[in-house]
């Protein structure tokens, strides 16, 4: 019998269909954190990682406090003072040097987990961070929980195991398996409906719950319960608690507890395109839960570092290309940048930035890869706190340019 060249392209579309539909479930459990745990006895526990009761993806955010701020040797005299009275005022205008130096314009270090190889545990509230270039950083935890959380392990062999801190030598993050035999539930997906807008992506409840084992505390008229997320196909607030509609069509009405009602510190909806929204209770309406496309970006996903580089245009109609620090911090595309449209605040990474406005001295205009805009303010990288921008050129000290001065930043 003769097949048609019809029948053959059919046959090989439904193929690849299939094989793509195979693929997309073997890499199901790629967007889990995974690596190994080493003790101070050289115990090791290898499997999915949970930062405290937390961060679960890659695409979470890890974040400290950098210990010293070396860009600073760069400005001269008068703009170190002129920084320092936008920070300060001049009710003080002498001031120990070194420590305005090393301490005074230390930012925060925030960065997705998949950008991280390994952090080694040098003190209760102190760890290095080694990037995939190899780069090391200091950090502290002063101001983050982050820093001296218990660290939960979905150990291959053994199962889980919730580490102290204290007993922590280093984690070495790894790709996860494809396939992970032990894990606690899937990713939380859906969108989330506010004032402002839509948002669909991976959702984190309440800063807290991630995953679909995780559970929905409240008070009913007969009594408290839980609820497992897995079983939760949508949440409305409504009144002083939520409405919750079951995978099942049952309902429930929901309060007494910081996950149905206005105690609740905000819904996080994660996205590639713009990093993530974090989104408070009295911007909130409802959240569909649906099923997640995967589990997020992979381990590998997640590339070596590159340097910020672009181009600077002044106030006064310079222009100035190459290396970029931005906020006199930020050197890297793995590091953040924040601001607040109206009461929902962004964390964006650098590398999905393409072009930043200052429109006044509170607000900016961003421009994503994507093309999206947004309009963003209430934030250091936003408004006139920020300490500004050295450009690198090819030889010699870069130019400061102060945030004032400022007209587009645009990134390569």
């Amino acid at each position: 019998m003769q097949i048609s060249k019809s029948s053959i392209k059919l046959l090989a579309g439904i193929l690849v269909g299939v094989l793509c539909a195979y693929q997309t479930i073997q890499a199901q459990d790629q967007g889990f954190i995974y690596g190994k745990v080493t003790t101070i006895d050289d115990n090791t526990y290898e499997g999915q990682i949970r930062w405290g009761k937390e961060e679960a993806f890659w695409t979470d955010m890890f974040n400290s406090a950098k210990r010293d701020n070396e860009n600073v040797r760069y400005l001269s005299r008068e703009e170190r003072d002129d920084l320092h009275e936008d920070h300060h005022g001049d009710w003080n205008v002498s001031f120990d040097m070194h420590h305005h130096d090393s301490e005074e314009f230390t930012h925060q270090f925030c960065t997705q987990f998949g950008n991280i190889a390994t952090i080694y545990f040098t003190g209760r509230s102190r760890v290095e961070i080694e990037l995939k270039n190899g780069e090391k950083l200091e950090v502290s935890g002063e101001g983050y929980n982050d820093i001296g959380e218990e660290i939960r392990v979905n150990d291959i062999e053994i199962g889980e195991i919730e580490v102290r801190w204290s007993r922590i030598d280093k984690i070495e993050f790894q790709p996860t398996p494809s396939k992970l035999n032990k894990k606690w539930g899937g990713p939380l997906y859906g969108t989330v409906v506010t004032y402002d807008g839509e948002f669909t992506g991976f959702i984190q409840w309440d800063h807290d719950e991630r995953i679909t084992s995780d559970e929905l505390d409240g008070d009913m008229e007969d009594g408290d319960i839980s609820i497992e997320f897995g079983k939760i196909a949508s949440i409305e607030r409504e009144g002083g608690g939520s409405n919750v509609v079951l995978k099942s069509g049952r309902e429930i009405y929901l309060r007494g507890s910081n996950d149905v009602n206005s105690d609740n510190r905000g819904i996080i909806v994660s996205n590639v395109d713009y990093g993530r929204a974090d989104i408070p209770w009295r911007e909130f309406k409802k959240v569909t839960f649906t099923e997640a496309p995967n589990s997020g970006p992979a381990y590998t996903d997640f590339k070596i570092p590159k340097e910020l580089r672009g181009t600077v245009k002044t106030s006064s109609g310079n222009s100035h290309s190459g290396r970029l620090v931005f906020d006199l911090d930020e050197a890297l595309d793995l590091e953040v940048f924040q601001g607040k449209d109206d009461d929902i605040e962004y964390v964006i990474p650098f590398s999905n930035l393409k072009k930043i406005v200052p429109k006044n001295y509170s607000y900016s205009t961003v421009e994503l890869k994507n093309g999206q805009k947004l309009l963003l303010g209430e934030s250091q990288d936003t408004d006139e706190r920020n300490d500004g921008i050295l450009i690198f050129k090819d030889s010699g000290d870069p130019i400061y340019i102060p945030w004032d001065e400022v007209e587009e930043i645009s990134f390569d």
